[in-house]
């Protein structure tokens, strides 16, 4: 049973965004994205960028919009969303189900559920081979110097309703120091991403994502661009 009067809005949301794994596949029209251990970091650099675990493909819900990086989201691209690595790193991708293997570029940041380290665009995950399954274990490493500390905020909860948004950063702002709404909109409608904090390194950011954990939500650590 929901008891909080901003669950239920939560749960549609995330909904949603679990959603964009399996989809339905539109005639194209071209416009003319659980990790392994952390990385050494050695004077600012990590030494190498490796993970495994799942990732998911997204494409008509954000078709046509700005990325994270500022530019248009070509859903039959070939382009990457990931939580932590900066924009612009390029990064090798395997399908370890059928061992296929691309060259992506990070433009976006995402995936925005716990269980999947990385989200690619429709014409990426049409290269790798698993459109139709939605998701697929991966290998993803960086094929280039990865940059270290970024900073870091948590998100905490998206939400479809604004007021269900403010009732949540009002109640995190009484143990948090700094908590903020930050609005998007897909092709589907506008939502609200209310975030945590703005911390020198992932592993401050993830204390506070346990923390929040404690209170019944579900967050993920993004760097802050």
């Amino acid at each position: 049973m929901v008891r909080n009067p901003w669950a239920a809005a939560l749960i549609t949301a995330a909904a949603f965004l679990a959603s964009c794994a399996v989809r339905e596949v539109p005639p194209a029209s071209p416009v003319h994205a659980a990790p392994s251990l952390a990385p050494a970091v050695v004077q600012g650099y990590r030494e190498a960028y490796r993970e495994t675990g799942t990732a998911s493909w997204y494409g008509n819900e954000f078709h046509g919009r700005k990325t994270a990086s500022g530019e248009i989201f070509d859903m039959y691209g070939i382009s990457a969303a990931h939580r932590t690595l900066p924009l612009g790193t390029t990064i090798r991708v395997t399908n370890l189900d059928n061992y296929k293997s691309i060259k992506v570029r990070v433009n976006d940041r995402g995936p925005f559920a716990r269980n999947r380290v990385l989200e690619l665009s429709y014409g990426a995950a049409k290269e790798l081979g698993f459109v139709a399954q939605g998701t697929a274990r991966v290998k993803v490493e960086a094929l280039e110097p990865v940059q270290d500390p970024g900073q870091y905020t948590v998100q905490a909860a998206v939400f479809a309703e604004a007021e269900n948004a403010r009732m949540l950063k009002d109640r995190l702002s009484k143990k948090f120091e700094v908590t903020s709404i930050v609005p998007f909109e897909s092709n589907v409608g506008k939502f609200f991403r209310v975030r945590v904090g703005a911390y020198a390194s992932e592993e401050k950011a993830e204390l506070i994502a346990g923390k929040l954990m404690l209170e019944g939500l579900e967050p993920i650590v993004l760097r802050k661009d």
